[in-house]
């Protein structure tokens, strides 16, 4: 159960509203061209799980394994459905890496799909809150309803946090730009920023990701299996679940400052690889920028900096390009885009991107180890990834 599990090809579609394409020809197209990046073909493969997170909501497909492996031909293999919200790509991963090393597949396939654009009717979901959470409390219970008090609460305990809003957001814009795979590729002003309208307390129009069809995939095989190849090392990779979805926001036990999930999360991954200084240790992080506020908390959760020192961090150029760690170098959730399944898997594609040296004009120079985490639901669960150059793992 030791055995080191590597990436061999890594591919997304770009992210964006397809209105011509559906869930099938997403992932299908993301598969085809991950396979091509690992020079192997879809028979190479013993075993694949797709992350999809809300099938029957934005989409007709995505429900089982079979919402992947029909529009493959991928007949009598397991093909599995992994769903845990926003962290289902990651969590697809992990599950992954666990077959590989119990040696019950060779080469494994890992699929995250979510078409989310061309919807039919569905119900509120302000009502599901309601009727799912509590009667009073749950009333107006949105994403950016729960994100604002999140901002609300980080400004009373810290002090102001519009201005490191503000700065994620022109950040993770400018590395969009830059992006072909992003949905979103314009720059933004901090005043554009500011002065768009606001959604629900401090988060405004451009501290919110969009909603977005995409697909993204990963092959893995055990390292001895990949010997003399281009690689990357999923060196650590974990997942916690703390909350419920409805409850999360009713719990004593949480303290609208950050996600606990996160944080035992990182611990374990980055305890199997061997970081004990992220800050240092890391070249790169693909991390939850759902709004401009969950990236400041889950650089803290993250341990990249203290509590309270998210602001500062993002204030002082750390992250951006030139930084010294730079983070969401894809434009993040908020300009690369979030189909929610995909999300994930598009995190450690972007990551891999990096340590192959591969990203373009958003290259970090260097890039040995990269991070990836997707929170899942309102802070309910989180993965966390941790993938390095195999040389770097060696020299350890």
């Amino acid at each position: 159960m030791t055995d080191d599990v590597v990436v061999l090809g890594a591919a997304s579609t770009p992210f964006g509203e397809f209105f011509d394409l559906g869930f099938a020809d997403l992932a299908r197209d993301a598969t085809t061209s991950a396979l091509a990046d690992a020079g192997l073909t879809l028979d190479d493969v013993d075993a694949a799980w797709l992350g999809t997170a809300f099938a029957y909501t934005y989409s007709d497909e995505g429900n089982a394994g079979t919402s992947l492996a029909e529009p493959l031909a991928m007949h009598n293999r397991p093909v599995s459905r992994v769903a845990a919200y926003c962290a289902s790509g990651l969590d697809a991963l992990r599950q992954a890496v666990a077959a590989l090393r119990g040696r019950t597949c060779d080469v494994a396939l890992v699929v995250g799909a979510e078409k989310m654009r061309d919807v039919g009717p569905r119900g509120s979901l302000v009502m599901q809150h309601v009727d799912r959470g509590h009667p009073v409390l749950s009333k107006g219970r949105t994403a950016p309803g729960i994100f604002g008090i999140v901002a609300e609460r980080y400004r009373a305990v810290y002090g102001e946090v519009r201005p490191a809003m503000t700065a994620v957001a022109t950040k993770n814009h400018a590395f969009g730009a830059a992006n072909p795979r992003a949905h979103f590729r314009s720059a933004v002003t901090g005043a554009q920023v500011e002065a768009a309208p606001r959604l629900a307390g401090p988060i405004g129009l451009f501290d919110a990701c969009p909603t977005t069809d995409g697909a993204a995939a990963l092959v893995l095989v055990r390292a001895e299996d990949a010997r003399g190849r281009r690689r990357a090392t999923i060196s650590g990779i974990a997942m916690s679940n703390d909350l419920g979805y409805f409850t999360a926001n009713l719990s004593a036990r949480f303290d609208m400052l950050g996600f606990e999930s996160t944080r035992n999360a990182a611990r374990a991954a980055y305890a199997a690889a061997g970081v004990s200084a992220p800050i240092d240790q890391l070249d790169v992080v693909e991390l939850h920028d759902c709004f401009t506020i969950t990236e400041i908390v889950n650089y803290e959760d993250l341990g990249l900096c203290g509590a309270g020192e998210g602001r500062d961090l993002v204030l002082s150029g750390a992250t951006g390009p030139g930084g010294v760690l730079p983070v969401n170098t894809s434009g993040g959730l908020k300009a690369c885009g979030h189909p929610i399944g995909a999300t994930g898997v598009r995190m450690v594609v972007d990551v891999c991107d990096q340590l192959w040296g591969r990203a373009g004009e958003r290259q970090v120079p260097g890039a040995r180890r990269g991070l990836a985490h997707a929170l899942g639901g309102p802070g309910s669960l989180a993965c966390v990834a941790v993938v390095s150059d195999p040389v770097l793992e060696d020299a350890a």
